[in-house]
C-alpha cells in the first residue's frame, strides 16, 4: 500500500510513481468520522490487491468554515458552479498519468474534496465515482450539484432504486454494486475466538428491541454490549485500521449481532426506501447470527440467499427474548448459522469482488496481488466446506456473479 500526502505528490518527480496505475484520493487525514470507516477499509483492501496511490488530501486551517459555507449554499446554487470549488484543502498537482481514478464518497458533499486535485480529469484515463449513501428522495433537492457526476465515466451506488433514478438524470452509466467488507479481517478463521458477547448492537437501534435486551440482561445475565452515546458514527477515528480491527474483534466474539435496514429511524430521509446497510456484511463475515429484520424487496434476498441469513424478530421486541433463549439452547444450530454466514460472505461479499467489477468497467486486468488475496479467501471457504459440507447450501455462485453487480 502506498500512501502519498498531497505536498509530496506535488513536489516529487513522477518517476517514483510509475508503478501505480490507479489513483485513489482519501480524506482520512483531515476527516475521519467512524461512519466513513467502511469505505476507508475498502480503500485499504483495494490498495493491498492492486497498484494504487492512496493520495492523502490535507486540509488548510479554514477548511471547516469554508466547507460549511459551501454546503449551505450548494442547495440554492443556480449557477451550478459551487460544486467545483475547493472547500479549503491543500491543492495537489499530479505528476503522472493514471489508467484509473476511483473516488469513494460516503456522502455527496465529499465530491468537493476532489477539487483539491487539480486537473485530475486530464491525468486519469477512466474515472469512477462510488457514491455510497444517496436515496431517491434526495435527488430532487440535489439538482444544483448532481450534474458534477458527469465528470466521471461510471457512477456506482449500492442501491438499485437509486441507480435507476440516477441513470435518468445523468449522461453517464450508473451501476448498482453492493457494499462489501474486509472478510479476512472480520472472519473468525483461523483463530476462532470464543464468543463471549451474547448480543452486540452498534449504532442506531430500535428502542423497543433495546429495552427488551436490557430486560433480558437483567433476567438471564445476558452479556449485552451496546452503544451508550448518541451520534457515535460522528466520533473521529484516531487510526482507521485500529478502529476497524477493534470493531471486527468485537463482532467475531459475539454470538448475535443486531441488524436493521439502513437508516431505519430516518424515514424522513429514506421515504420508505429499505436498503442493505453495512452491518449485515460485517456481522455475517464475522460469523455472528444476524438478529433483526431483513430489508423488504428482492435486493437483500439476492445478496443473502442462504438459510437463516437473518433470524427475524419483531420490531416491538416482543419475541427477542424467546428467540435468543431458543438459539442458546441449540449450540449446533448456532454453529451452522455462523458457518453459513462466514462461508457465503467470504464467497461473494469481500471488497475484492467489488474491485473486480471496477476493473471490468475500466477495462483493466487483475494484478498478481489480486490473485494472492483470492487464494486467502479460498482457504477460508475450503475450511468451512470441509467442516460443514452440505450444511452450507445453496452452492456458491460463479466468480463472475460474485462481483456483486446488480445492473439496472
Amino acid at each position: 500500500m502506498t500512501f502519498i500526502n498531497g505536498k509530496s505528490h506535488t513536489e516529487e518527480s513522477g518517476e517514483k510513481r510509475k508503478k501505480a496505475r490507479v489513483l485513489m484520493p482519501t480524506w482520512r487525514r483531515f476527516s475521519a468520522p467512524a461512519f466513513r470507516g467502511g469505505l476507508f477499509e475498502a480503500q485499504d483492501v483495494f490498495a493491498e490487491i492492486d497498484e494504487i496511490d492512496l493520495l492523502c488530501i490535507e486540509a488548510r486551517p479554514d477548511w471547516q468554515s469554508r466547507e460549511k459555507w459551501l454546503r449551505k449554499f450548494l442547495w440554492r446554487d443556480v449557477s451550478r458552479q459551487l460544486i467545483y470549488v475547493n472547500p479549503g484543502l491543500q491543492p495537489v498537482t499530479l505528476r503522472q498519468d493514471y489508467e484509473l481514478l476511483v473516488v469513494l464518497c460516503q456522502q455527496w458533499y465529499e465530491l468537493l474534496y476532489l477539487n483539491a486535485v487539480q486537473g485530475w480529469r486530464n491525468r486519469c484515463r477512466t474515472a469512477i465515482c462510488w457514491l455510497d449513501e444517496v436515496y431517491t428522495a434526495d435527488l430532487p433537492g440535489s439538482r444544483y450539484w448532481l450534474k458534477a457526476l458527469n465528470q466521471f465515466d461510471h457512477i456506482l451506488v449500492p442501491y438499485k432504486r437509486t441507480a435507476e433514478a440516477l441513470q435518468k438524470l445523468l449522461d453517464r452509466p450508473c451501476h448498482c454494486i453492493p457494499r462489501a467488507v474486509d472478510t479476512l479481517r472480520f472472519s473468525p478463521f483461523p483463530s476462532f475466538p470464543n464468543r463471549v458477547i451474547d448480543v452486540l448492537s452498534v449504532g442506531k437501534r430500535l428502542p423497543k428491541i433495546h429495552a427488551a435486551l436490557l430486560d433480558l440482561a437483567k433476567e438471564d445475565g445476558l452479556f449485552y454490549v451496546h452503544d451508550t452515546f448518541t451520534e457515535g458514527g460522528n466520533l473521529l477515528m484516531q487510526d482507521v485500521a485500529q478502529h476497524r480491527a477493534m470493531f471486527a474483534n468485537m463482532v467475531k466474539r459475539s454470538s448475535c449481532f443486531i441488524v436493521a435496514p439502513g437508516k431505519v429511524l430516518d424515514f424522513h430521509e429514506t421515504q420508505g426506501q429499505m436498503e442493505v446497510g453495512m452491518r449485515y456484511y460485517e456481522g455475517a463475515a464475522a460469523g455472528a447470527v444476524l438478529l433483526g429484520q431483513a430489508p423488504e424487496g428482492d435486493t437483500f434476498h439476492a445478496l443473502f440467499d442462504w438459510p437463516q441469513a437473518v433470524v427475524s424478530v419483531r420490531t416491538d421486541g416482543s419475541d427477542i427474548a424467546e428467540t435468543i433463549r431458543e438459539l442458546q439452547a441449540q449450540p449446533r444450530l448456532l454453529q451452522e448459522v455462523s458457518a453459513r454466514n462466514v462461508f457465503h460472505t467470504t464467497a461473494r461479499h469481500d471488497w475484492l469482488y467489488r474491485w473486480q467489477s471496477m476493473l471490468e468497467l475500466a477495462g483493466l486486468s487483475q494484478s498478481q496481488r489480486f490473485n494472492a488475496r483470492r487464494v486467502r479467501l479460498q482457504a477460508v471457504m475450503d475450511h468451512y466446506s470441509s467442516q460443514y459440507g452440505s450444511d452450507l447450501t445453496p452452492e456458491i455462485p460463479s466468480l463472475a456473479h460474485r462481483s456483486g453487480r446488480l445492473e439496472t
